[in-house]
């Protein structure tokens, strides 16, 4: 590699990096910075990247990881999981949304094959965009949230045969090219199935036994860069071979440990992709061509929004429920920029008409958010009366629960979540503050009241409603991130009981000083029961055990403190019952587990705790063995992910 290009590396890994940073921080999705930073950097501003030659093959990296990283999250059972009139719904809006721009374009004189992929660019919407706002909103469980995700997670999907076949295109062998790809892909499918099955399995185990983490790490890589080269070798694109690698690792064990280590390589390198986006931003093209990026900006918002919205009225949803879903939906996406962007590397398409469309769906992503926030007011106009949904578990849990005597539990993971349930069971009502979205989509669906945020944010705590909180309890092991969260909330309410949840002892008097009323460190928690129940069994008195704990908790567990100090390493891996997580399930009117009783599934066998079951708005916690499950049941389901797989191919197809 020459010198400009190892230079030339370095200033997008670390514009990369910075853009990455900032933007987690202020809570905005990165991408927008990540084009912006492109655009500032590229040749027709400050030229510091002068050859975008360069750039593209990391690019198409970024691309190719991905989807690879959708092909560990494609699987049979979790598309069943959305119900099949949501697939229904997914496909007639990507057919529909791309047919309509085919007939545009055709008619504005572009090539109907290459207008193929820019209505596939329109198509998409973005869930991560979406996604936290409906949260932060409590919508998600709404009848409009609900359909919203689903159908962009199928749209997810749908991008794979747009981009296989932007490579068939470029190659211009005529009509029969498409069918050759086709069947090219098929064919892929089979024997990357097959291999997965017999051979990749298998190996991955051998692999995974000689405990090297760096071991797997590479191995992962070199299979999807094989599979990635194997189909571009045969006329294919780079992505469709990642994509099948992902779905060869995800028919293994290994398909979360693989996505937690492939996931560094994949935001760096999807960074560097979306930089490369902005790179080829030239403003002068822009201010030339400024119609035409109003023009697809109002295709984005009001034109798809109205497609989606006639579908979901003709499918029989209420004109509320469909003009909320087609706003959520109303904007463009990750993959749409992938697609246009490499569609135009391949020279596909004139920079005037990408460039116009790529600056159009950046600004539909970053203006989503505030439509959805003021959707009921945007459906008010077109004739809804002024009333919220109901969503479907029920009245909103959070707003009404601010405004009494609650506690506020900051972090909703497993700890969270069984402090919540200890605290129902006493009668005792709570708000979570929950900043994994798809944690917060799963909680809500299950009933719980938790909000989407951060605790060290103000404006999170005041809709927590700290003002009328009797505890708050933070349940994050890392010292730092619990040291903001108690500056924040020492800020607005200097008087209320703090109680902190510590990996260990190392900064207890810095917890206590920087406002926790009580710190329990883990490592010496468990030391005391691990003795109580030792001291138990050696017939040592009840009253006497209960007494010495009683005495170690009081004296700060000098005892211990004084005897063994150490901590935990922050890079050691947690156990595996900390990789459990919740899941919830809608059963079908087709689903084989409709009409049976929770003992026939033998779920418990697979490790699986059905934690409770909602019907009709109603949550039902703990249920009965012998309860029958029925059409629409939502069942909130709790184990490691390879064995919520498998409960999901029982509870769909009785396998």
């Amino acid at each position: 590699m020459s010198e400009l290009s190892l230079l030339t590396v370095l200033i997008l890994i670390a514009a990369t990096v910075f853009t990455l940073a900032t933007f987690r921080r202020l809570h905005i999705p990165p991408v927008f910075g990540y084009v912006m930073v492109g655009a500032f950097l590229g040749p027709a501003a400050l030229a510091v990247v002068p050859d975008l030659a360069q750039v593209r093959l990391l690019a198409e990296f970024g691309v190719a990881f991905l989807l690879f990283t959708l092909g560990l999250e494609f699987s049979i059972p979790r598309l069943r999981s959305l119900g099949w009139s949501l697939v229904t719904l997914g496909s007639l809006q990507v057919v529909l949304t791309t047919v309509v721009v085919v007939i545009g374009a055709w008619l504005t004189g572009v090539d109907p094959a290459v207008a193929v992929l820019i209505g596939g660019a329109v198509a998409m919407s973005s869930t991560a965009i979406m996604a936290p706002q409906l949260a932060a909103q409590g919508e998600l469980t709404q009848r409009h949230g609900s359909l919203a995700i689903g159908v962009s997670v199928f749209q997810d999907i749908a991008v794979v045969p747009f981009l296989a076949l932007v490579p068939v295109l470029a190659g211009g062998a005529g009509p029969v090219a498409p069918l050759r790809a086709v069947l090219l892909a098929l064919v892929a499918l089979v024997i990357v199935l097959a291999i997965g099955h017999w051979l990749l399995r298998p190996f991955m185990r051998e692999i995974a036994r000689a405990r090297l983490a760096e071991l797997f790490t590479l191995t992962i890589l070199l299979v999807v860069l094989g599979a990635a080269w194997i189909t571009e070798a045969v006329g294919l694109s780079l992505a469709l071979g990642a994509f099948l690698a992902g779905l060869m690792l995800a028919e293994t064990e290994f398909r979360h440990r693989v996505e937690t280590d492939i996931r560094p390589f994949r935001d760096l390198l999807l960074g560097l992709f979306f930089i490369t986006v902005g790179l080829t931003m030239d403003f002068a093209i822009l201010l030339q061509w400024w119609p035409f990026v109003i023009g697809s900006l109002l295709l984005l918002t009001a034109g798809k929004a109205a497609l989606i919205a006639g579908l979901l009225l003709r499918s029989g949803e209420t004109r509320e429920v469909s003009i909320k879903t087609a706003i959520a939906l109303g904007q463009g996406g990750e993959f749409g920029i992938a697609i246009l962007t490499v569609a135009s590397q391949r020279a596909l398409l004139e920079p005037q008409i990408v460039q116009p469309m790529l600056i159009a769906i950046v600004i539909s992503m970053a203006i989503n958010p505030l439509l959805i926030r003021h959707a009921g007011r945007i459906a008010q106009a077109f004739g809804v009366a002024a009333r919220p949904v109901q969503p479907i578990s029920g009245p909103d849990p959070v707003a009404a629960t601010a405004e009494r005597d609650h506690v506020v539990i900051c972090g909703f993971g497993r700890v969270g979540q069984n402090l919540g349930r200890i605290l129902e069971e006493e009668g005792i009502e709570y708000i979570a503050v929950e900043l994994d979205h798809d944690r917060v989509r799963i909680a809500r669906e299950a009933g719980d009241p938790v909000i989407w945020g951060d605790c060290g944010d103000p404006a999170i705590l005041g809709m927590a409603g700290l003002a009328h909180a009797n505890l708050v309890v933070t349940t994050a092991p890392n010292s730092r991130e619990t040291l903001r969260i108690l500056a924040a909330i020492r800020e607005q309410a200097p008087a209320v009981p703090i109680l902190v949840r510590a990996r260990d002892d190392t900064q207890l008097e810095l917890l206590q000083r920087s406002g926790a009323t009580e710190v329990v460190p883990e490592t010496l928690e468990a030391s005391l029961m691990l003795a109580s129940h030792m001291l138990a069994l050696l017939k040592v008195p009840i009253s006497r055990v209960v007494r010495k704990v009683q005495t170690i908790r009081e004296n700060r567990y000098a005892i211990l403190r004084t005897v063994f100090r150490s901590s935990v390493p922050s890079y050691v891996e947690p156990s595996q019952a900390e990789l459990a997580e919740l899941q919830t399930v809608t059963l079908p009117a087709e689903a084989a587990a409709v009409g049976k009783q929770l003992r026939e599934l033998g779920l418990e066998r697979r490790g699986i705790v059905v934690t409770a079951i909602r019907r009709d708005g109603i949550v039902g916690r703990n249920p009965l063995p012998d309860t029958l499950l029925k059409e629409q049941d939502v069942l909130i389901l709790f184990g490691r992910p390879e064995d919520l797989e498998h409960a999901l191919e029982v509870l769909f197809t009785g396998n």
